[in-house]
C-alpha cells in the first residue's frame, strides 16, 4: 500500500513538474511573440496604408473623451503629427519625385521648410473626413488610455506615436497565453496541440499586429469570448457567473469591430442550440438564469452603442454613412448573379487572397504588395486541406474525438464559413465604379484582417489537421513540421518587409 501511495505522489509531482514547465514554455512563447510584434512594428514607418491615419485620429479624439457624432474631420491634433511623420513609402514611387529620390523626413529639413510644409500638410490633413467614425469604441477607449500613458510618462513626438503603435506587443502577448488556455482546455492529453497554437500565433506574419487599429484586439475578445462560450455550453447547469463572463466577452467583441457580427451570430446559433438540448432533457429551469444574465451582459452594452449610431448616424450600426462616402451603391438583386465568384476562377481568386491575407497582412510597399504570390497560395492550400482533414477527422474517427473538441472544431468552423460568406455576400450586393477598394476590375472584400476575430478557432482546427496529416509518426516529426512552418513564415515576413527596416521615417531611425 506504501508502494503505490508512493508511485502516485511520484507520478503527480511528475505531472505537475511537466505542467509548470510547459507554462514556462508558453510564457517564453509569449515573450518571443512580444519581441517579434516589437521589431516589426518598429521597422515601419507612419502611417501604414490600412487606414492607420483614421483609427490614429479615433485614438487622439478618443483620449480626449471625445465620441464623433459624425463623419468628422481629422482633428488639430491628429493633423499634426499626420503631417510630420507620414511617409510615402506606402503608396508613392521613386520615379513620382525629383531625382527619383524619396522624400526625406521633414524634421530632415531646414526648420523654416519645416514649418511652413507641415503647415500646408496639417492643413490639407484636417480637411479630411474621418471615415472610421463610426467604429464601436472598445479599442479607441483602451489606445487612447494607453495614450494619455505615454504622455503622463513624458514621452512626445515619434516616440509617443510608437509608445501607441506598441500596445500591440502587450495584446499579442496576452493573445498567445490565450490560445494556450484554449489549446489546453480542448486537448488536454495532446501535448503538440497545446504547444502547436501558441506557437504560430507567436510568429504569425499578419501586419494588422504592426499597426495603430482594431482586428487585434476582436482576436482577443472573441478569443475570450470562445473560450468561456465553450466552457458554457459543456456545463450541465451553467452558472450565473459564468454567463456574464461569456456575455461581457460577446459584448466586447461586438464593440470592438462591426465585421466580427458573423461571429457573434455562430455563436447565438450555439446558444440556441443548447437551449434546444436543454429543453429536451427537461434541464432549462435550472439553467434560464445563466441564459438570462449572458444576454443581458451581451445585450446591454451592444444595444446602447447601436442606439447611439442610431441617433448620430441614422442606421444601428453606422454603416450608412462609410458606405456613402466610399461611393458603394447597393446593385439590383438581378445583378448579384452576374459576379465572378460564381465562377470556379472568380471563386478562388476570391477565396485564396482572403486566406493569403489572414495570415500575411496587407501592407503595401510603394504600391506594391509586401508579399510574394506564391506564399501566399501555400498558405491558403495548407489552411483549406488542414482545416478539412480536422473536420474529416471528426466525420470519419468519431471516436478518437471527444465531445468537446467535436463541439469546438464545429464551432470554430462554422465562424470561419460564416466570415467567408458574409464577406463573399458583401462583395456580390455592390457596384464598385466609384470604389477605390475593391474595383470594378477586382470586385472582392478580400480583407484578410476582418477575419482576426477567428484567428484561434482556426489556428484549432490548423493545428489539428497538422496532427492528424503527421499522425504515423511521433511527436519529434510533429515538431519538427512545425518549426519548419515557424521558419517558413519567418523566413517569408523578412524577405518581404526588409525594406521597411531602412527606412528613415521609422522607429529606428527618429
Amino acid at each position: 500500500m506504501d508502494d503505490t501511495d508512493s508511485l502516485i505522489k511520484q507520478r503527480r509531482t511528475k505531472l505537475a513538474f511537466g505542467e509548470f514547465r510547459e507554462r514556462e514554455l508558453v510564457a517564453f512563447l509569449c515573450l518571443l511573440a512580444a519581441i517579434h510584434v516589437f521589431i516589426f512594428s518598429a521597422a515601419f514607418p507612419f502611417f501604414t496604408n490600412i487606414d492607420e491615419p483614421a483609427h490614429f485620429d479615433l485614438v487622439v479624439k478618443y483620449s480626449h473623451g471625445h465620441v464623433p457624432r459624425s463623419l468628422e474631420p481629422v482633428s488639430a491634433d491628429s493633423a499634426v503629427y499626420l503631417a510630420l511623420f507620414s511617409s510615402c513609402a506606402y503608396f508613392g514611387t521613386p520615379d513620382k519625385f525629383p531625382d527619383g529620390k524619396m522624400p526625406p523626413p521633414p524634421w530632415s529639413q531646414p526648420i523654416e521648410k519645416m514649418r511652413r510644409d507641415l503647415a500646408v500638410n496639417a492643413a490639407g490633413w484636417s480637411a479630411q473626413k474621418n471615415y472610421e467614425s463610426p467604429q464601436p469604441p472598445l479599442y479607441y477607449a483602451l489606445a487612447g488610455s494607453w495614450w494619455r500613458v505615454g504622455q503622463w510618462c513624458g514621452l512626445r513626438s515619434g516616440g509617443l506615436l510608437y509608445w501607441l503603435r506598441f500596445l500591440n506587443v502587450l495584446l499579442v502577448a496576452v493573445l498567445v497565453w490565450l490560445g494556450y488556455l484554449a489549446a489546453r482546455m480542448i486537448f488536454p492529453d495532446e501535448r503538440f496541440l497545446r504547444l502547436g497554437v501558441p506557437a504560430l500565433l507567436a510568429f504569425l506574419p499578419q501586419s494588422a499586429f504592426y499597426s495603430i487599429e482594431n482586428d487585434v484586439m476582436s482576436a482577443l475578445c472573441f478569443g475570450a469570448a470562445f473560450l468561456l462560450l465553450l466552457k458554457f455550453l459543456n456545463s450541465e447547469k451553467p452558472g450565473v457567473r459564468l454567463g456574464a463572463a461569456a456575455g461581457l466577452a460577446l459584448a466586447a467583441t461586438y464593440l470592438t469591430k462591426i465585421v466580427n457580427v458573423p461571429l457573434i451570430a455562430v455563436s447565438l446559433l450555439m446558444l440556441f442550440l443548447k437551449i434546444v438540448n436543454l429543453m429536451k432533457a427537461k434541464q432549462w429551469r435550472a439553467a434560464w438564469p445563466a441564459f438570462l444574465t449572458l444576454g443581458l451582459c451581451a445585450g446591454v452594452p451592444a444595444g446602447l452603442w447601436m442606439t447611439w449610431c442610431k441617433f448620430n448616424y441614422g442606421d444601428l450600426t453606422g454603416s450608412t454613412v462609410a458606405i456613402q462616402y466610399w461611393n458603394t451603391i447597393a446593385k439590383p438583386l438581378g445583378e448579384w448573379w452576374h459576379h465572378p465568384i460564381f465562377t470556379l476562377r472568380g471563386s478562388w481568386t476570391f477565396l485564396s487572397d482572403l486566406l493569403s491575407k489572414f495570415w500575411q497582412g496587407e501592407f503595401k510597399w510603394h504600391d506594391q504588395p509586401m508579399t510574394f504570390q506564391s506564399v501566399g497560395i501555400i498558405y491558403a492550400l495548407l489552411s483549406i486541406g488542414f482545416v478539412l482533414l480536422a473536420l474529416a477527422n471528426v466525420c470519419l474517427a468519431p471516436a478518437g474525438v471527444t465531445s468537446l473538441q467535436r463541439q469546438t472544431l464545429w464551432f470554430g468552423f462554422g465562424c470561419l464559413i460564416a466570415s467567408v460568406v458574409f464577406w463573399g455576400g458583401q462583395s456580390i450586393i455592390y457596384d464598385f465604379t466609384n470604389c477605390p477598394n475593391p474595383t470594378p476590375q477586382y470586385p472582392y472584400f478580400s480583407t484578410g484582417r476582418y477575419l482576426m476575430g477567428a484567428v484561434i478557432p482556426f489556428l484549432l482546427l490548423f493545428v489539428r489537421g497538422l496532427d492528424r496529416a503527421l499522425n504515423r509518426f511521433g511527436d519529434a516529426a510533429k515538431f519538427s513540421a512545425l518549426a519548419a512552418m515557424i521558419l517558413f513564415m519567418l523566413a517569408g515576413e523578412i524577405a518581404t518587409d526588409w525594406p521597411a527596416f531602412s527606412n528613415e521615417f521609422n522607429w529606428y531611425h527618429i
